[in-house]
């Protein structure tokens, strides 16, 4: 399937919910880009998982930084037209697996990490997956469905923004790839390409998180006609995903700092439908929402937050005191929740990676009673 532009418009829309605020911000970065390469003749095509051939080579990719760290879009955009990071990371997994891509797969949804993977297979002539590792974003690495399914994250080539080339070839801890990673882009530019999972067609097809670029562009297309017809935009999400709608209110503080590549804070959120004091943590996403300290919704369920007017994604970098949001929750993936429980799952994705060691990770619908 090829996207037109405003396919590309309307998927801009869905991951900007479902990236959960990070991943990307798909106005001040998507859009442009999407402009960008459609101005130049490409065109983003994706291929449903089920017709990927069993012994495709794919290879995962993504940009890796803080939401902080791509601000400068027209410059970036530029600088890519002569020396594109995530193509360079596909040359040395190539390099290194001894073979050529032949998909890609994107990291997460988000407006920046789905929209760079359909770029760089649209510059090298080749189709990304309709999927994902999450079917939302998340802020390391190892924190992607493909982990739980014995595809190994190394090796990992990363690209910096000023041109340093590492490749982590093997880890003893699922997290310390990314922190290698993200040490390296930080002290590189702040920002930089890699490559990862690399895998046949045969181990996609059991471990993605299938149609989440489709399933994005319909949100997007619901979204745009309810807010055309003057109808609730939130509803029309919510009937896709079926999700939870939680509660609307202001945001009072947001308490934290951007510290070794992530946007590590805490947001607490006034509203007059909940009894408790609501409070997100938030490491580029939205990964905890607790009422009264007592867990509502944890990693990798998804929190989103919504412009209560337009029903568009919030970014976790743009909220502050006064903005007003509506928070709604959706369930986890059934592959991401299996991740999630193995053994390197546990570890992967534990609330200790974001500051909660004395959390346990519990489906949203067993303490979603918590909101009081």
């Amino acid at each position: 399937m090829k996207l037109t532009k405003e396919n590309a418009y309307d998927m801009l829309t869905g991951v900007g919910i479902l990236g959960t605020g990070g991943g990307g911000d798909p106005v001040g970065f998507g859009k442009p880009m999407v402009d960008w390469d459609y101005e130049r003749g490409r065109v983003y095509e994706i291929i449903p998982p089920d017709e990927v051939d069993d012994d495709a080579f794919i290879v995962c990719g993504g940009y890796m930084g803080s939401v902080k760290a791509f601000t400068s879009i027209g410059d970036m955009l530029n600088a890519w037209e002569s020396r594109y990071e995530l193509f360079e990371a596909m040359q040395i997994s190539e390099k290194v697996a001894g073979k050529k891509v032949d998909h890609l797969v994107p990291f997460e949804l988000g407006g920046t990490n789905t929209t760079v993977m359909l770029s760089l297979a649209a510059r090298a002539g080749i189709t990304t997956v309709d999927g994902d590792g999450l079917g939302r974003s998340a802020p390391e690495t190892q924190m992607v469905s493909f982990i739980g399914f014995d595809i190994p994250l190394c090796p990992m080539p990363v690209v910096t923004k000023n041109g340093s080339v590492i490749i982590v070839e093997k880890t003893t801890s699922p997290a310390l790839a990314d922190e290698i990673g993200r040490f390296t882009v930080v002290n590189d530019g702040g920002a930089g390409a890699n490559n990862h999972y690399f895998q046949t067609g045969a181990q996609l097809k059991k471990s993605v998180i299938p149609h989440s670029i489709s399933k994005s562009i319909e949100i997007g297309r619901a979204i745009r006609d309810a807010n055309a017809a003057g109808n609730n935009p939130i509803d029309a999400f919510l009937d896709i995903m079926d999700g939870k709608y939680l509660a609307s209110g202001v945001v009072e503080n947001v308490h934290g700092e951007d510290r070794a590549g992530h946007w590590h804070v805490s947001v607490t959120i006034d509203s007059d439908e909940v009894d408790g004091k609501l409070e997100i943590t938030v490491k580029n996403e939205y990964m905890m929402l607790r009422c009264d300290e007592k867990p509502v919704v944890i990693f990798p369920d998804l929190i989103c937050l919504h412009d209560p007017q337009t029903g568009h994604g919030i970014m976790s970098a743009d909220l502050k005191k006064g903005v007003p949001v509506t928070i709604t929750a959706i369930e986890a993936h059934e592959r991401l929740r299996y991740a999630g429980s193995t053994n390197i799952g546990r570890k992967a994705f534990s609330p200790e990676r974001y500051g909660h060691p004395e959390i346990e990770y519990k489906p949203m619908e067993e303490i979603i009673g918590n909101l009081h």
